[in-house]
């Protein structure tokens, strides 16, 4: 009987976590769009799990104006009483203050750097990196990758984006490939990438 093909340990779990692992996870993501919507999931992940915030993307969708970062930047108090009185929203005050503050430094990254895939991905030279440790079965939750990019967004003043939250928003969009060797979306998704 065939099982399927091979897949990284941690999606099993759930049906909606094992689509996202298939689909999206480690799939280079090149659009400010994206991007923005895996950051505000990221934040709003803090002391949560992923597999929430993957039911309640089309809340945060809903709320959020379909993660479109400029009209996110103009949100007033209205909007912050009409997203936190949204059912099945996460009623996290700071939470919510702090992705509007987040898309205005979105917005200044872009206007520095032409674009925040521009800036997100300076940091490897626009390469994938695979960690040799992580194929050897040494998982770490951040690194001095997330390090570096999370103190400099801190210093850019974003909020809820410190390491480990880095670390994971960088497997998401490809940055870090830490599909396991054995998985199906290992090669296809390592073509281009660079071993450390």
């Amino acid at each position: 009987m065939n099982k399927g093909p091979e897949k990284c340990w941690w999606c099993k779990s759930d049906p909606l976590l094992e689509k996202y692992h298939d689909t999206e996870w480690g799939v280079p993501v090149h659009n400010d769009t994206l991007h923005f919507e895996y950051l505000l999931m990221e934040s709003m992940s803090c002391g949560l799990s992923w597999t929430l915030m993957l039911r309640k993307r089309e809340v945060f969708r809903a709320c959020f104006a379909a993660f479109d970062y400029h009209k996110i930047a103009l949100f007033n108090d209205s909007d912050i009483e009409r997203i936190i009185n949204t059912e099945g929203m996460i009623r996290s005050l700071g939470k919510i203050k702090g992705i509007i503050n987040n898309a205005q430094k979105f917005i200044e990254i872009q206007q520095e750097y032409g674009s925040f895939d521009r800036y997100i991905w300076h940091f490897t030279h626009e390469k994938t990196i695979i960690y040799q440790s992580h194929l050897d079965g040494l998982w770490e939750t951040k690194n001095a990758l997330s390090d570096e990019i999370a103190k400099d967004l801190k210093k850019r003043g974003f909020k809820f984006m410190g390491s480990v939250i880095l670390y994971s928003h960088l497997q998401g969009i490809g940055i870090i490939n830490d599909h396991q060797l054995s998985c199906f979306r290992y090669r296809p998704l390592s073509k281009n990438a660079i071993i450390l």
